[in-house]
């Protein structure tokens, strides 16, 4: 047969997925060859029958089907399954007697026995052909899409793309809450729903299911607070005083949710008080410290050992449910609401049989809790108020209980676990010994009442910590040093979750358990799913289900089985097994694959050699006489089976076998050759995996685990070092998990797809390479800090002198090998796994063609593994040699200077480097080490940062010194090498170091090539330590040869900090700075500009008093034009200063806002005092000009009140009279002489009184008082804004300088400060972004003045005081600041008038004289620009009117006003107009009655009224209608209806700013009048002014403008003086002729 199978093999062309099946197990079975056409990808096995998935998705079926109704013998070779020829099956599954297909697109075909309604088909006993079936939700018409199907006897589970599981078929296995079997349509088990499922088994009666922990790493879907069937909320809230209440006693009525029952220990089977005091099994909380329980295994009894349960492991769930005796996990409450039925039940219970009780609670006996999501919080009613009857041991446990639970609310898992030590058996021991310890009290004590119920619920609810006993308080914080966990919390791969396969999984199982075959300890059967808990932790990946026994296979390559044993399937002697136990194997075997028949059990596993073997325990086959006995002399025990698994002679020879089924009493492999070593490759790859992850479990268990829960280990390591051991061990656990989630990655390729394409460690290097790197340096930092060394004290009291152990695992061949070596060979180990990545990726290689993209996905990918296990080696030289540096260093200075991450470069205690000029017997020593250079000397030592030194040869002279520059921020070394080599090798590596420090800080460029000098421009970090201004800064940002240099971040000890530009070591330019002020607790804050250190150019100051300064900084100081404002914050309007300061003080023109006082005072300063001219304004309407000294009213001036009471005379004190003066009253009177005291409060008087009026003779003293002669003149006022902006042009003094600088200056500014801007968080409006885009243009300055050139500059000008950033725009911005805070407010005042209109037009001036500056071939005020001679006259026509010239030559006037009032007036002109409108408020007043009393009278009577000529007057013809286009006839009564368009035009007078557009509406206002004269005398027409005057005064009435006074006024004193004699003058002076004839107007 051998022979044959040979030949066969090499005749036939297949070499991939070949078929070889044989029964059982004896010396003589041998295996066939299935043959089919294509290779096998899939094999499943039923009672008598088996299906076959082949490449192409073809499915094949041999063996018994008595459903084939046209089968009369069983086929001796496969036949296919024609019904299926159009689908792409992708996955295939066969239960007892039935079978079953899952397609590409998710659908399920079923065929087969039908009886119990496996088939999901209703109606039908069977199916003889694959048929398809529907998974559709409740209400939902689209089938749900499946991945993976498992049948058994009666019953089959699908696993969906959701991952949730769906059953059908009968029987208690199914997992759903049927009253009725067969269930036809599949149903989702709803007590997975929300978990996340891997994979599904089934036995013939049980079933199985693999579920991802919803852990750290899982995915929680949302909880469930609402009952699945009756829709009821499962948890209620009560508040009582001083309590809340919680109590989840729901009461299903639509169906009885399975409680959970005690696993019986095996001393009691099952007692009858089991339904009662559920003990369970679904998690572990105790306070007990358990005992051992002898039937535990020996090997888990061990592991456990080493820590006292306090709290056993939680498990991954959020917040797990307890293993106490007295609580529930399950959501709903218990089948037996009241507490009297329970007291009765008990009481029946005590003395009844154990048979009776199994039959009258048959149902119960079932029940379990499912411990899903959902029930985490809730604690049951029935148990609680058993409590007291489970007496001392409940309640601690209770209380145990809640404080698990409010360690959940507060810590994460991976802590909890930390807290419950490692302990993977304790769980079950408490377990056990907890339900033999409630059976014993059970049916004892009496039930108490519900003050018990009340407190143990209060004690569950989280931040209610004081009630927690103080015993289990201190029990929970004891041992600080083991509280760490050795399980990652996130998975290796947070961000790859669903690549990575999860090794954190869960079991469970549900159905008929009489065998044991449910792993719960006991042989119950369950109804719904339940978690095995002793398989938690254990990270099972695969299980498989037998007929009645199930198999776990774990990621650390071990196998867990139980159930019956009868044939010795299990592969151990524990007969049955109610709990998973580890079959046994020899050391060394490493089971990859597993599955179970109905009496036997095939495991694939690892040997020693590169292709895999078979082991196989259970049923023996009987075959010829002899070779029996044989047999059974040698492994059997009568029974006939093994009783530990067996090797299989025969599986060398089936080749590289990829998975092994077992079903029924039948054996198949699936096998592949290996050609070009492709697959012995890939199995090797894997298997070495497998073998790495073993060997890393070990190590954490019997090294890692063992030296972190040492009492004594911080105080041998110190708190540094065990800081560190735990971040090593933290590391390795990740690498471990890494390789554990590669491992079954593997696993997996090999059982389905063995190709390249999905290998892990190809398509995420990136993740293993920085896992290794990690790891590397965390093992490095610990050798360096002498943790290896430091271990041995440890090490020997775990194991032993001759630690036989740590050789073992670290490989070590030598013999007495120290301790501290054997460690760090132990840890380094991984290192060497990164080489084996890198020859196996090679060897995968070369069996691809070189041009494929395969072969070069897998050499680059070694090629990387190649690099970094050279990179490690090079990391692990240099601890090594920093290590024995330190040994050998002197003591003093080890202990600063030694930090994990430092590593020895070089040193030259051989004097190959010293200072220039050193003294004779001075000793200098220098160390670099990758993070700093240390000057050491006797006893003191110094320590250079690299990222802050920068180092340089000094030129070779012909004193032959081999000299180097070391420049750092605060010292500069001349460093001497004693040769020109060593000279070189220190720059070299001193550049290296500084190169790889900066680059390792995150430097832009990715890492230079060695050759290359470190950038002598850098981003780092330093502090000074040198006294002076820096002395303990910190500074972070840019550098430059070794100076702050760029953007950066200044902060002192003392809380000043500094953000902003640097310029060689000096803040310059913009830059935030921010001082704190110890007497107010707040911060004294600057934002502006720097010059060399100090604060220079524009910035704000807000002081910690509430002081806020706007304006110039010069060296630091106020200086310049700048705002004051001030005042306690809870006043809106503090008091205001602006103007000039000179070192600090207000020196200069300025005004003075005193709100406090109502008081403003403009005029001079100096040394923050009022001194010189000034004038004052209050609230109350007095108004003072004259003198000032020493900040008050001394000397000559003038006092006007607000009813014209006026003083001219000498003063001596603000508001005192003292010496001579006049005092004249509103009505001409005056008094002379001398006065003496305040204004407003009784004046002493010595003089004359005289009263004008009666002597004509003094007629010519009728005195009106002259204002503005003691006040500063106009253009005194803000110079320092001025020379502001003059400076701003590079100009020292008022047009002094060069204009071409000037225009570089205003390029400069616009271009810096728009990218300040930028940076900033504001976004600049698109218009304002567009003006500075326009202004970045220089228009062009030089060459003569044309009117087109003229315009242009217009438009520069108006764009240019648009935006602040230019320094005309600044300028304007100021002087409309300036004007508005002098003239508004108190600063309305009548008799500022004058004032403000001379402001204005010294501003006029000025502004004119820069723009004159900056296009210098502007013509002066009032010179001419000649007209070009081609225009045509229409042209001239639609020039704009402000600047028509009246002059009879064609030209242009250039005035100030023409080109700066339109920029400057629109700003100024609401406190200018209040100012006119309070003067003129008079003569308004008398005009505007006149207005409204002559506006009353009907257009005709008001035009007669006031002379118009009857020839203007619109005629009136009322018979006809009017023709289209024609206005209304006037007759006599109608109003408003004369000259209204020309009314409408003048109205536009209020709506314009500058006189000469106010002008222009005058102008249109007459062409309105005459265009309507004229079309009423139809012919053309001249005016003269007797003709016109009334017609212009009829439309002024009418037009009705409120305040034409003030208008009349503003247009006189700042229209264009070139105007006034023109047509525009003529039309100006018409205008006010109408106003003073309105005010006089009579009415007769």
């Amino acid at each position: 047969m051998e022979a044959q199978e040979k030949s066969s093999a090499d005749d036939d062309g297949g070499e991939r997925g070949l078929l070889h099946s044989w029964r059982g197990y004896s010396y003589s079975v041998v295996p066939e060859r299935l043959l089919l056409p294509r290779p096998v990808l899939q094999v499943a096995l039923g009672a008598q029958h088996g299906v076959l998935l082949a490449e192409g998705g073809q499915v094949y079926t041999f063996g018994e089907m008595p459903w084939k109704q046209t089968q009369a013998s069983p086929p001796t070779k496969p036949t296919p399954e024609n019904a299926l020829s159009g689908q792409r099956v992708v996955a295939v599954a066969a239960g007892s007697f039935h079978s079953g297909a899952v397609t590409e697109d998710g659908s399920v075909h079923m065929w087969g026995d039908n009886a119990a309604g496996q088939c999901g088909l209703s109606g039908l006993s069977c199916v003889p052909n694959p048929t398809p079936v529907a998974l559709l939700e409740p209400g939902g018409a689209q089938s749900v899409p499946v991945v993976e199907l498992a049948c058994g006897e009666k019953h089959s589970l699908a696993l969906s793309a959701q991952r949730e599981v769906w059953a059908w078929g009968s029987g208690c296995q199914l997992g759903l809450n049927a009253a009725v079997f067969p269930v036809w349509k599949p149903q989702k088990v709803e007590q997975l729903a929300g978990r996340w499922v891997l994979q599904v088994a089934c036995g013939a009666s049980h079933s199985l299911a693999l579920v991802r922990c919803v852990g750290p790493d899982g995915i929680q879907r949302p909880p469930v607070d609402k009952c699945n069937q009756c829709n009821q909320l499962l948890y209620t809230m009560t508040d009582k005083e001083d309590h809340v209440i919680i109590s989840d006693g729901h009461y299903c009525p639509m169906g009885v949710e399975a409680r959970e029952d005690p696993p019986p220990s095996q001393t009691l089977k099952a007692s009858p008080s089991e339904p009662i005091l559920p003990s369970h099994s679904s998690s572990a909380s105790t306070a007990a410290t358990p005992t051992p329980d002898p039937t535990a295994d020996p090997e888990e009894f061990q592991k456990a050992g080493t820590t006292t349960a306090t709290l056993p492991p939680s498990d991954s769930d959020p917040a797990p449910p307890s293993k106490a005796a007295a609580s529930t996990s399950s959501a709903k409450s218990s089948p037996y609401p009241g507490e009297k039925e329970v007291k009765e039940y008990l009481r029946k219970l005590s003395d009844a049989s154990q048979t009776e009780a199994k039959m009258a609670n048959g149902g119960l006996h079932t029940l379990q809790t499912p411990s899903s999501g959902r029930g985490q919080s809730a604690l049951n009613h029935l148990v609680v108020s058993c409590a007291s009857a489970v007496g001392e041991r409940v309640a601690s446990t209770y209380e145990a209980l809640s404080l698990k639970r409010m360690m959940n609310f507060y810590l994460p898992s991976s802590r909890l676990e930390a807290l419950g030590g490692a302990s993977d058996g304790g769980a079950e021991r408490v377990r056990r010994e907890e339900s033999v310890q409630a059976k014993k009290s059970s049916s004892t004590g009496d039930i108490h009442e519900e003050e018990a119920d009340g407190l143990r619920r209060r004690l569950s609810l989280p931040g209610l910590l004081s009630q927690v006993s103080p015993r289990l308080l201190r029990k929970m914080g004891r041992s600080r040093t083991r509280a760490f966990a050795l399980t990652p919390t996130g998975g290796g791969v947070p961000e790859d979750q669903e690549v990575f396969p999860t090794l954190q999984t869960e079991v469970w199982s549900w159905g008929h358990g009489e065998h044991g075959e449910l792993g719960h300890g006991d042989n119950l059967d369950r109804l719904q799913p339940l978690c095995i808990k002793s398989l938690n932790k254990k990270e099972v990946i695969r299980v498989s289900a037998g007929a009645h026994h199930s198999v776990a296979l774990t990621a650390q390559s071990q196998v867990y089985s139980w159930g019956s044993n009868l044939s010795g399937q299990l592969g151990h002697m524990d007969t049955p097994s109610t709990v998973p136990r580890l079959a046994k194997l020899s050391e060394g075997i490493r089971v990859w694959d597993a599955s179970a028949g109905e009496r036997h059990t095939l495991l694939l596993a690892d040997g020693d050699c590169i292709q895999p073997i078979i082991y196989y325990s259970g049923q023996q086959v009987k075959e010829a006489g002899g070779e029996e006995e044989e047999v059974e002399e040698e492994d059997e025990r009568p029974g006939g089976y093994t009783q530990q698994p067996v090797l299989l002679p025969f599986c060398m020879n089936l080749g590289f076998v990829s998975s092994v089924v077992a079903g029924g009493r039948r054996c198949v492999a699936l096998s592949d050759r290996n050609v070009m070593g492709f697959i012995s490759s890939l199995h090797e790859l894997a298997s070495a995996e497998r073998k790495f992850y073993c060997k890393l479990c070990d190590v954490k268990s019997q090294v890692l685990r063992p030296l972190l829960e040492l009492e004594s280990l911080s105080s041998a390591l110190g708190p540094a070092a065990t800081e560190l051991l735990q971040t090593l061990a933290g590391r390795f656990s990740l690498l471990s998990h890494l390789t554990g989630q590669h491992a079954a990655s593997l696993t997996a390729n090999l059982r389905r797809g063995r190709d390249v394409s999905s290998l892990l460690v190809l398509e995420h290097a990136s993740i293993f390479l920085d896992v290794y790197n990690d790891y590397c340096s965390t093992v490095g930092n610990f050798f360096v800090m002498g943790g290896f060394h430091a271990l041995t004290k440890p090490s020997l009291d775990i194991f032993g002198k001759s630690p036989e152990l740590l050789q073992r695992l670290s490989e070590c061949s030598e013999e007495n090998t120290a301790t501290s070596d054997l460690l760090v060979a132990l840890f380094y180990l991984p290192t060497q796994h990164l080489h084996e990545y890198g020859r196996l990726l090679l060897k995968l290689a070369t069996c691809f063609e070189v041009s494929s993209s395969d072969y070069q996905k897998l050499q680059d990918s070694c090629s990387k593994f190649e690099a970094l296990t050279l990179q490690l080696k090079r990391k692990r030289k240099e601890a090594e040699y920093t290590f024995h540096f330190w040994k050998s260093f002197p003591g003093k200075m080890t202990d600063s200077l030694r930090k994990p991450h430092r590593r020895l470069i070089y040193e030259s205690s051989n004097k190959s480097l010293t200072v220039q000029n050193a003294g004779r017997f001075s000793v200098n020593w220098f160390i670099l080490f990758n993070d700093s250079l240390v000057h050491a000397q006797f006893s003191t030592h110094h320590i250079f940062a690299l990222t802050t030194l920068w180092v340089e040869p000094t030129p070779e002279d012909d004193s032959g010194l081999h000299g180097l520059k070391v420049v750092t921020p605060e010292e500069t070394l001349t460093l001497l090498a004693s040769s020109s080599a060593e000279k070189t090798k220190w720059l070299r590596a001193i550049n290296q170091a500084v190169d790889q420090a900066l680059s390792g800080a995150g430097r832009d460029a990715g890492g230079s090539a060695s050759k290359s000098d470190p950038p002598i421009s850098r981003t780092a970090s330093y502090t000074f330590y040198k006294d002076g201004r820096l002395k303990d800064a910190t500074y972070e940002g840019r550098w430059l040869a070794g100076k702050p240099h760029g953007r950066g971040i200044l902060k002192w000890p003392d809380g000043r900090i500094y953000t902003g530009s640097f310029k060689s070591g000096l803040e310059d330019g913009f830059g935030e700075f921010a001082c704190p002020n110890k007497l107010l607790s707040k911060d004294d804050l600057y934002q502006g500009y720097w010059k060399e250190g100090k604060m220079h150019g524009l910035g704000t100051y807000r002081y910690a008093s509430g002081e806020v300064y706007d304006g110039s900084f010069q060296d630091g100081v106020r200086q310049g034009h700048g705002m004051l404002r001030s005042g306690k914050h809870n006043t809106s309007s503090p008091s205001v200063f602006i103007g000039q300061w000179l070192q600090d003080k207000k020196t200069g023109y300025g005004v003075f806002d005193d709100i406090t006082k109502g008081e403003k005072y403009m005029g001079m300063w100096q040394d923050h005092q009022r001194q010189g001219k000034g004038v004052v304004v209050t609230q109350f309407g007095l108004y003072y000009e004259g003198a000032f000294k020493d900040n008050k009213m001394m000397g000559t001036g003038i006092l006007l009140s607000e009813d014209d009471t006026t003083y001219e005379g000498e003063f001596s004190d603000d508001w005192t009279l003292s010496g001579k003066g006049i005092l004249t009253i509103p009505n001409g009177d005056y008094l002379e002489g001398s006065f003496n005291g305040e204004w407003g409060s009784g004046l002493k008087v010595t003089g004359s009184y005289f009263k004008p009026n009666l002597f004509d003779a003094e007629k010519d003293r009728n005195r009106a008082v002259k204002l503005g002669r003691l006040s500063v003149r106009a253009e005194e006022k803000w110079q320092a804004v001025f020379e502001e902006c003059w400076n701003q042009l590079g100009c020292e003094a008022p047009g002094q300088g060069e204009h071409l600088k000037a225009w570089e200056n205003i390029a400069v500014a616009l271009t810096s400060r728009r990218q300040q801007i930028q940076d900033s968080p504001e976004v600049l409006s698109r218009s304002h972004s567009k003006t500075l885009e326009g202004l970045e243009v220089i228009p062009q300055h030089e060459g003569p003045i044309t009117i087109e050139r003229y315009h242009s500059i217009r438009l520069y000008l108006l764009k240019a005081c648009d935006t602040t950033l230019h320094p005309l725009g600044r300028l304007v911005e100021t002087l409309v600041t300036v004007y508005r805070m002098t003239y508004v407010g108190v600063g309305a005042n009548r008799r500022l008038l004058p004032q403000a209109v001379n402001e204005i037009k010294s501003y006029l001036c000025r502004i004119f004289q820069i723009v004159r500056f900056l296009f210098p071939d502007l013509p002066e005020e009032g010179g001419l620009i000649p007209e070009p001679t081609a225009n045509l006259p229409e042209e001239n026509q639609e020039t704009p009117a402000d600047t028509r010239s009246e002059s009879p030559k064609p030209g242009r006037v250039v005035s100030s006003s023409a080109l700066l009032l339109p920029v400057l007036l629109p700003r100024l002109y609401p406190p200018l107009f209040t100012l006119y409108a309070l003067e003129k408020e008079k003569e308004d007043d008398m005009y505007w009655e006149c207005v409204l009393r002559l506006n009353k009278q009907p257009d005709l009577a008001l035009l007669a009224f006031l002379g118009v000529q009857q020839k203007f007057w619109p005629v009136s013809i009322p018979n006809s209608l009017p023709a289209p286009g024609e206005k209304l006839p006037v007759i006599s009564s109608s109003k408003d209806a004369c000259f209204a368009s020309a009314v409408e035009t003048l109205q536009q007078i209020s709506t314009t700013f500058t006189p000469s557009d106010k002008l222009q509406v005058i102008q249109l206002t007459f062409e309105e009048i005459t265009q309507e004269v004229q079309s009423l005398l139809k012919q053309d027409f001249l005016w003269s002014m007797d003709d016109l005057f009334p017609v212009f005064l009829y439309v002024v009435l009418r037009a009705r403008i409120r305040n034409l006074g003030s208008e009349v006024s503003l247009i006189e004193d700042l229209m264009d003086p070139c105007v006034q004699h023109g047509e525009h003058g003529i039309m100006f002076t018409t205008l006010k002729a109408c106003y003073y004839q309105i005010q006089h107007e009579k009415v007769t």
